[in-house]
């Protein structure tokens, strides 16, 4: 088993141990590139790394991935057409590699690992990269959660509406904020909401049939008459932009490769979940298309005639995204309290506690007070999309791991994959944000 070692605070990567010749390090160290010291890293704040399965990351994936961009997807087909196929295979192959060059920059440095996603840009760019990957780092933290209780307490209010008691989409979010403290404090760290994971990667399953099944029916049965284009190339970059959302959890990936057993299995962990994620993608965005065409909307199974079918999609959605905001709310708490030193060797088990239950209320209230005031949900989709996850997911990753890891060494085939993802980043980022703000102020506008 692993070694710990108590981690500097005046550091901005984790110090490392000497630990026994066991199979596990060996690999960690040939895949990393550790130096003969066969050296791993301590995270004793959060509970210690080496005790996660491949089913924990394969899980946490799924779950944060594959949830409210999987029910937006045929709404970015309708902005771009059957193009939407194209750039979908494309980001998954990006996303994939993405998520994997991010966590090999974490390891740069023989010996030592780097904290978080911030620690990457600082080590790559020096301050500069560090404050740009804050920026687009806390944007996604708190943006995507935000998001997932808007569309909770959205979902909770038409499903409960025509009760005489009926609470107003605010009192919803202030609720559901409330039930999700309880997981978060309690729960320490990622390893522990692994079956919070799996439910909500179970609930995704079965919207997504529900659409599946559902849409292509009703578009037979009432005869619908829909517009489909091939390529709709003003569309383009909003297309980008949710697909990039949809593939969104880069920042969250540090943590829950951490809490493996087995580092080397983190390649084949992030490929398989955002397989399955892509999976659902496919099966959600082509029959969503084909059944409403130009006018599907997000998320898809507002599209979907009243009835049983859109009732159980919007319960399911709504219990997946409840359970993945524990996901993004614990990963900003455990760098928080990494910054803080809220460590139970400096605190004691109380005043750890006590600390991590301060940090963690204060998240879910900012949280809150942010749902509160979010209107518009699939145009603030697409602008965190546009602006927060391509850069996460598109840049930089891969303009950190050129940098770190040198230029001249890289084969040309994947130089030249790494400018592709780079230029869709580029696009996505500027232009989809433009769209979106553009979407945003029309809608401002049109509810005065």
């Amino acid at each position: 088993m692993f070694g710990q070692s108590k981690p500097d605070a005046k550091s901005d990567s984790y110090s490392v141990n000497s630990v026994t010749n066991s199979k596990v390090e060996e690999t960690a160290i040939e895949e990393y590139g550790f130096e003969e010291d066969r050296s791993v890293i301590d995270e004793s704040h959060d509970g210690g790394r080496g005790t996660g399965s491949f089913g924990t990351a394969y899980f946490n994936i799924v779950c944060v991935v594959a949830g409210t961009g999987t029910l937006g997807l045929p709404k970015a087909f309708a902005s771009g057409g059957w193009l939407g196929i194209l750039i979908l295979f494309l980001a998954w192959f990006m996303a994939v590699y993405s998520g994997i060059v991010l966590i090999k920059c974490l390891y740069h440095k023989k010996g030592e690992r780097l904290h978080d996603y911030k620690q990457i840009g600082k080590a790559a760019f020096g301050w500069a990269g560090y404050a740009v990957a804050s920026v687009l780092h806390f944007l996604n933290l708190f943006g995507c959660p935000a998001l997932y209780i808007v569309l909770a307490a959205g979902n909770l209010h038409s499903l409960l509406q025509s009760n005489s008691g009926a609470l107003t989409p605010a009192y919803w979010s202030i609720i559901v904020g409330a039930f999700l403290l309880i997981p978060l404090i309690t729960l320490r760290t990622l390893r522990e909401v692994t079956i919070l994971a799996a439910i909500g990667a179970v609930c995704t399953m079965i919207a997504v049939f529900i659409v599946v099944i559902q849409g292509p029916m009703y578009h037979n049965s009432a005869h619908l008459e829909v517009e489909r284009d091939g390529v709709i190339w003003t569309g383009f970059p909003t297309a980008l932009s949710t697909i990039a959302f949809s593939y969104g959890g880069n920042n969250t990936y540090p943590h829950v490769e951490y809490a493996l057993k087995k580092p080397e299995q983190w390649k084949y962990a992030v490929a398989a979940g955002l397989s399955t994620c892509t999976a659902l993608y496919f099966l959600t965005a082509i029959p969503g298309y084909w059944s409403f065409g130009s006018d599907a909307v997000s998320p898809i199974y507002n599209s979907l005639p009243e009835g049983a079918g859109k009732i159980v999609a919007m319960i399911v959605m709504t219990i997946h995204v409840i359970l993945a905001i524990p996901i993004y709310a614990c990963s900003f708490a455990l760098e928080f309290e990494h910054f803080c030193r809220i460590r139970e060797d400096r605190l004691g088990k109380l005043g750890a506690f006590l600390g991590r239950a301060v940090v963690r209320t204060a998240t879910m209230v900012i949280l809150v007070i942010l749902a509160v005031f979010i209107p518009y949900f699939d145009d603030f989709m697409s602008l965190i999309g546009a602006l927060a996850n391509c850069g996460l997911v598109f840049l930089l990753p891969i303009i950190c791991y050129l940098r770190l890891y040198g230029i001249r060494k890289r084969p040309i085939y994947e130089l030249a994959f790494c400018a592709l993802t780079i230029f869709l980043g580029i696009i996505g980022c500027v232009f989809g944000t433009i769209d979106a703000v553009k979407a945003l102020i029309a809608d401002f506008h049109g509810d005065k």
